[in-house]
């Protein structure tokens, strides 16, 4: 990375990524997909859902050799796990398989919505944090919610954008908005729901410090192609929030200076 890069580095728990894009390894058509689309992201972590990888029995053969051949930081999740104690066991099978105290903490409170359950996602971050482990508490975009996590000893949340797998985009506005205003100096990463690189690109431009993607890219009709575009659009919607939007205005404001017009336009008259 260049200086300048290095200074806007996304940071968690005092570790710099050279991305903000962090991305999902799960449901792409092919080994050979899932290898290009990491190398057009370039993301700053992979994920892998060890539970599901392993009770599925989706563990395609060279599936982990790909992701260490690819050398990006690994952040394996409890995706699948319905209660506490599920979570903190894969978390620490996570811990032991992949050699790292990185977790995205997953627990479903609800099969439809796949929404999470509030307050067993709190009592499993502080267990795990209590373990030594750097987690990274998938939620919903609740302020109150999000400061227990933060008090439980999460130091980033990821608040989802829309449910997951949905492509909606983010479907709460004003609550990712609060959420962001009202914990400027925690780490905030869209998780979930997200569909097209705008989406992406919207909530970078309000001040999100990342994006986590999966079904948006390995469903693409090209998928390397989609992970390459989304990268593009949150490195623009980066750029354009250190830029500083201007404000959002109700009325027209002509952008061509009055001094130096017709006199006949200045005071309303025609030619």
């Amino acid at each position: 990375m260049t200086s300048h890069e290095s200074a806007d580095a996304l940071t968690l728990y005092g570790q710099t990524f050279a991305s903000r894009v962090l991305l999902g390894t799960s449901r792409y058509p092919s080994l050979q997909s899932l290898s290009d689309s990491i190398d057009a992201a370039r993301p700053g972590m992979v994920t892998v859902a060890l539970r599901r990888q392993m009770n599925e029995g989706n563990a395609e053969a060279g599936f982990f050799e790909l992701l260490k051949r690819h050398g990006v930081p690994l952040l394996p999740n409890t995706a699948g796990c319905l209660s506490v104690g599920e979570a903190v066991t894969t978390a620490h099978m996570a811990r032991e398989i992949f050699e790292t105290e990185w977790i995205k903490l997953e627990l479903i409170g609800d099969d439809y919505t796949l929404q999470p359950d509030p307050v067993g996602l709190i009592e499993a971050a502080a267990r795990l944090v209590k373990d030594g482990f750097k987690v990274l508490p998938y939620c919903t975009e609740d302020l109150v919610i999000g400061r227990r996590l933060l008090d439980a000893g999460c130091e980033a949340l990821m608040p989802w954008g829309a449910p997951i797998g949905t492509g909606k985009g983010v479907i709460n506005p004003y609550g990712l908005r609060v959420l962001r205003e009202r914990l400027p100096d925690v780490p905030l990463i869209v998780d979930a729901g997200l569909g097209v690189p705008s989406h992406a690109a919207q909530v970078m431009e309000w001040g999100f410090d990342g994006v986590l993607l999966n079904t948006a890219v390995s469903q693409a009709t090209h998928p390397d192609a989609m992970a390459r575009a989304f990268a593009l659009g949150v490195e623009a919607g980066r750029q354009a929030y250190l830029a500083g939007p201007m404000a959002e205005r109700e009325s027209a404001h002509a952008s061509t200076p009055v001094v130096g017009m017709p006199f006949w336009h200045q005071d309303g008259g025609a030619a």
